[in-house]
């Protein structure tokens, strides 16, 4: 038992618990200021569920999730679970080639979808058995079954006896080096094992207002999405309009005085800056956590000057691993720190180690690879065995995930970033695979070579990539024509910040591009503010 509540074999069972014990409780407050009750939610979730085994999913078939944040994504997501059912969250914005990607790679027949997808998923995913749409049918589009019929029946209750930790419980969809994404498998116990874990450090109790800016795809929601409702808490949805509004965002914080803040850095920088945060109360907030990238210590002091209270955590850790590494964050930062903070230390729920390339642990101070074990750790990549071959390692009986993290080890402050061993970047707190923009950019029928590269001005923040393109033709595309076609084939957040056009690709000795090369030319152009074109 943890926390006062009993230990759990699925996720939903967070749910059903506070159900029963605070059902009038607002579990959710929309985008719209809805309140939906813990009782209406677990509701909501069990008609879902029966829906779902009355149409033939089974435990373990996987069901995605293509709907904007909303109390209607919640319930989704709780329904699934308590089928027994794996939920795949994804970008419903995504282009329609990144959408059928995801939903053939991971073999998916059953999809939840905002309405307006309906003939994108016709198109591209002809071989879907159930579509659910969410929202208006302006009679166009073609029909599936509408979200209130799906739970306007009376069908039994799926039963809960044959609940499993081993059950996988989600797969996160990243950035993929072979331009097909990357599908992370996350069972109930990694998921359990986390929250439980969140739980004993952030000590939420019911009286808790949690904020949900992140997005669902992305795996850092897991923290605020489950322990807010493990614990009988409201969780407070953040539509992307807001999210995206400094002056709007900053209100909201105050105005639903939120007691738990999670966002990555870049949100909290475009707050201090930009947010009239001096205009407003913050005092309900207890906890601010931020994760994904670096927070640059003269911003984090700003922020940790206009919101005084709050303990500061650092989590730092991938879709693979959550968040295995934290930091408590000292406030006030001294005025004469510079350097980013250390990340810190394992929690219980895993464990860290530094690695040389030959797998030995290094000494004290030593740069190496972050690798991480425990019960978190996820549980591979769907469909992927090579490269599940090479990013776990056996050593003394323990399966340890190679991170591609280089960090040193300070006995004092715990670990200290470094940076990348791959051509994998962070940029606005989302992990991005080079090589994935690479083969998007091979498709354009325009393009003979391409090569991505990422730099910043040396703090690890405002990351700008660069496509260097060898083009087919004479003239060669224009830039606004690379930006529609990046927009048609990638998620905003992959798109290159510029596009350079090149006669030759620089090469090394072995003929192979020399990526380093490209490095330098961009960190040179963003160091001298010098506009590359």
């Amino acid at each position: 038992m943890t926390g006062g509540v009993p230990e759990a074999r699925n996720v939903a069972e967070y749910l059903e618990v506070s159900a029963a014990r605070v059902p009038g409780n607002a579990a959710i407050l929309d985008v719209d200021d809805e309140v939906v009750t813990y009782s209406e939610l677990d509701s909501g979730a069990e008609q879902l569920a029966a829906f779902l085994a009355y149409r033939g999913v089974q435990p373990g078939d996987r069901v995605a999730v293509l709907l904007p944040k909303s109390a209607t994504a919640v319930i989704s997501i709780f329904g699934i679970l308590k089928a027994r059912a794996t939920y795949v969250p994804c970008d419903w914005q995504a282009p329609p080639e990144r959408l059928c990607a995801i939903l053939m790679g991971c073999r998916i027949r059953t999809v939840i979808a905002e309405a307006r997808l309906a003939p994108v998923l016709q198109e591209c995913a002809p071989f879907l058995e159930n579509v659910i749409l969410v929202g208006a049918n302006d009679g166009r589009t073609p029909a599936g079954v509408r979200w209130s019929d799906a739970l306007d029946h009376r069908l039994p209750i799926v039963p809960r006896a044959g609940r499993d930790r081993h059950d996988m419980a989600a797969i996160f969809c990243t950035s993929g080096s072979t331009g097909v994404p990357k599908a992370v498998m996350v069972s109930q116990a990694n998921l359990l094992t986390y929250v439980d874990w969140c739980s004993s450090v952030l000590l939420p109790t019911e009286e808790d207002r949690f904020s949900s800016h992140t997005p669902f795809h992305f795996a850092f929601s897991l923290l605020d999405f489950y322990v807010s409702l493990k614990h009988g808490a409201s969780l407070h949805l953040i539509d992307q309009e807001t999210g995206r509004n400094p002056k709007r965002l900053g209100d909201f914080i105050a105005r639903q005085r939120l007691t738990v803040w999670c966002s990555t850095p870049s949100i909290l920088r475009v707050l201090v800056t930009s947010g009239n945060m001096h205009q407003f109360d913050y005092s309900s907030l207890r906890v601010v956590l931020f994760s994904g990238e670096v927070f640059p210590v003269s911003q984090l002091r700003q922020l940790m000057k206009l919101w005084k209270e709050p303990t500061y955590y650092n989590l730092w850790g991938s879709t693979e691993t959550q968040g295995s590494i934290y930091a408590v964050l000292p406030s006030p930062i001294p005025e004469e720190r510079t350097e980013p903070l250390p990340i810190g230390r394992p929690g219980w729920h895993c464990q860290a180690a530094v690695l040389n390339e030959g797998g030995e642990p290094v000494l004290p101070g030593e740069e190496g690879g972050l690798h991480i074990a425990g019960g978190a750790v996820f549980q591979g990549y769907w469909n992927r065995p090579e490269e599940n071959r090479a990013a776990f390692r056996y050593r003394d009986g323990t399966r340890w995930y190679s991170t591609g993290d280089v960090v040193r080890e300070d006995p004092e402050q715990g670990l200290i970033y470094v940076g990348r061993r791959d051509r994998l970047v962070k940029r606005h707190g989302y992990r991005i695979e080079l090589d994935d923009i690479q083969c998007a950019l091979y498709r354009h029928e325009g393009i003979l070579e391409a090569a991505v590269v990422a730099a910043s001005a040396g703090d690890g923040v405002d990351v700008k990539i660069a496509a260097y393109l060898v083009a087919k033709t004479d003239p060669v595309p224009g830039v606004l024509e690379m930006k529609m076609f990046c927009a048609r084939c990638l998620p905003a957040y992959l798109s290159p910040d510029v596009f350079v056009f090149v006669a030759d690709l620089p090469r090394t000795s072995t003929n192979k591009v020399d990526y380093q090369t490209l490095v330098h030319r961009l960190h040179k152009n963003i160091t001298a503010k010098v506009g590359v074109t």
